[in-house]
């Protein structure tokens, strides 16, 4: 029979991916529930390609317009709406697998629900892990679900690490976690040209085709800051044993040293069709539709250490790494709000970190122990973040 699988933000370029490797599968995938957050017409249209029997709109107030769309396709897939909607749509019985593909905290509840519900998470949205690491993973464990990461990166770390690697790293001969990172499109700007940066040219991946928000992420190693607290909870990897290299090409995904002098390293071209296919059909491979490496080209693989000058933002994230708590959680809140404001053009590029790092310093630190903790701390970052964005505006 045929894997049932929910896509939550199927419309977003990790979603789409997703629903293009599966067309190449579909004796083995069937789509049960596809959401959205307000990107009707394109929801409607996808329910309608793959029969999904669910369309789940975030912003409840689309409901309707979104049933008027699904009957102009002559789609009859049943609405749900809001978060409850969202909660409902990962935890169906007929659903074996869950693509966790919502950007942002906001993807957390019910990506929390399907590990509660025991499922085969496919996990793209790393915030789950960033605000609320031990919460999720423990009820991952607790409740047999599988937790697969989907990030190239991290992907490639667990195609590279031994199968007990969850016993603690030492003792399989792991000495480090090398997070490759590509830099984005000012890796070689000057430092003092960054305050000119624009939405548009932050929003210009080199390598990747990636959303608005992850792209600026990208641009000021943010996005390379959140994995390495991603990668801390996924792999049960102390901070000491973690490292980011600078690898512009994005050919090597990352790599994983061992004891023993060996460096294990995942290559491929720079397309997340191939880690979604990874989780799609793990332990087993599927065709995925990407263009095949060209080893014979490869003349030019670089790596250099990432410049926390230029890269404020990732030292920020290995300080709430460190401290753990609440202090991640700020970080993550922090950080939406300011690549908000900058993509609606209320500050600088440059006028990131600072607003995060701000935000850190007069931060309560909370211990965090439950959901609820979560959105506490989470709530209260967002409010002196955007206090603080009122006095740079």
């Amino acid at each position: 029979m045929p894997q049932g699988i929910t896509i939550l933000g199927s419309t977003g370029s990790v979603g789409e991916s997703t629903l293009d490797v599966i067309s190449r599968n579909l004796d083995r995938y069937r789509v049960i529930a596809l959401s959205a957050y307000s990107n009707v017409d394109r929801l409607a249209r996808q329910c309608a390609q793959f029969h999904s029997e669910f369309a789940v709109i975030g912003n409840e107030s689309l409901a309707s317009k979104l049933s008027a769309a699904l009957k102009e396709h002559n789609c009859k897939a049943k609405v749900l709406a809001g978060p409850q909607g969202l909660a409902e749509a990962a935890t169906l019985d007929q659903v074996d697998m869950v693509m966790a593909a919502i950007v942002g905290a906001a993807g957390l509840t019910p990506t929390l629900k399907a590990a509660e519900a025991g499922k085969r998470i496919l996990l793209a949205n790393k915030e789950a892990l960033v605000i609320a690491g031990h919460i999720f993973m423990q009820a991952a464990r607790n409740n047999g679900a599988t937790v697969l990461p989907v990030d190239s990166e991290h992907n490639a770390i667990f195609q590279a690490l031994p199968p007990d690697f969850s016993k603690g790293l030492g003792t399989v001969g792991v000495d480090r976690i090398l997070l490759t990172a590509s830099g984005g499109p000012f890796l070689d700007l000057p430092v003092d040209e960054l305050r000119n940066v624009t939405p548009e040219q932050a929003c210009k991946h080199p390598n990747w085709d990636m959303g608005r928000k992850i792209s600026v992420d990208s641009a000021t190693l943010m996005n390379k800051g959140l994995e390495l607290i991603e990668a801390h909870w996924l792999f049960n990897a102390e901070p000491a044993q973690l490292e980011v290299l600078i690898h512009p090409q994005s050919i090597i995904h990352s790599m994983v040293a061992y004891r023993d002098g060996s460096v294990l390293a995942q290559l491929g071209t720079p397309d997340m069709r191939t880690p979604i296919a990874f989780t799609l059909a793990w332990p087993e491979r599927i065709e995925a539709g990407v263009e095949r490496l060209n080893l014979a080209d490869m003349n030019d693989l670089s790596f250099r250490k990432p410049d926390l000058d230029r890269f404020p933002c990732l030292g920020l994230a290995y300080d709430a790494m460190n401290e753990g708590g609440s202090l991640p959680v700020t970080l993550n809140a922090a950080n939406e709000v300011a690549v908000e404001a900058f993509l609606q053009e209320q500050i600088r590029f440059d006028q990131i970190p600072g607003l995060v790092g701000s935000v850190m310093e007069t931060a309560e630190r909370l211990v965090v122990e439950s959901l609820e903790d979560v959105i506490e701390s989470d709530t209260m970052a967002r409010q002196h973040a955007n206090a603080n964005l009122k006095r740079l505006i």
